[in-house]
């Protein structure tokens, strides 16, 4: 289950490609209009910027604007910074690899790890630009 860290950092990036004006948008400004408390942004937002996400600005004119193009930032990507790992269950890695002593004699495991294909393929060819652009309700 993706975590509201996971969901909101989709907001706050869709937030930013919508008002994207060349500056450097205040984290206040986003934190209000997404009405999403400014603590847990910071907190959000301190991800997205160790991972290269958005670059960020302290002092007057300060705030975040995307490091990059909206079509070049996957779902994905987001979900696998902030989430860890999108696998369906806990006996996969993020790298789909199985983690459970069982995994020689699991006759559910090569379902498991399909599905985690499934959703992670699905989800890395989704952008952000799909997203606040509504093309056609996201594939």
């Amino acid at each position: 289950m993706v975590s509201t860290k996971g969901r909101y950092a989709l907001r706050v990036l869709i937030d930013l490609a919508e008002n994207e004006n060349g500056g450097y948008i205040p984290l206040k400004d986003i934190a209000a209009r997404q009405e999403i408390s400014l603590k847990y942004l910071e907190g959000i937002m301190s991800v997205l910027s160790k991972n290269s996400l958005v670059d960020g600005l302290h002092g007057k004119g300060g705030g975040y604007k995307l490091s990059k193009a909206p079509e070049e930032y996957s779902v994905g990507e987001v979900l696998r910074i902030t989430e860890n790992t999108l696998a369906p269950v806990s006996c996969i890695d993020e790298n789909g690899k199985s983690l459970c002593a069982r995994s020689a004699t699991c006759k559910t495991l090569p379902m498991w790890i399909k599905l985690d294909g499934i959703i992670n393929d699905y989800l890395d060819g989704v952008t952000l630009y799909d997203l606040y652009a509504e093309k056609d309700g996201v594939v």
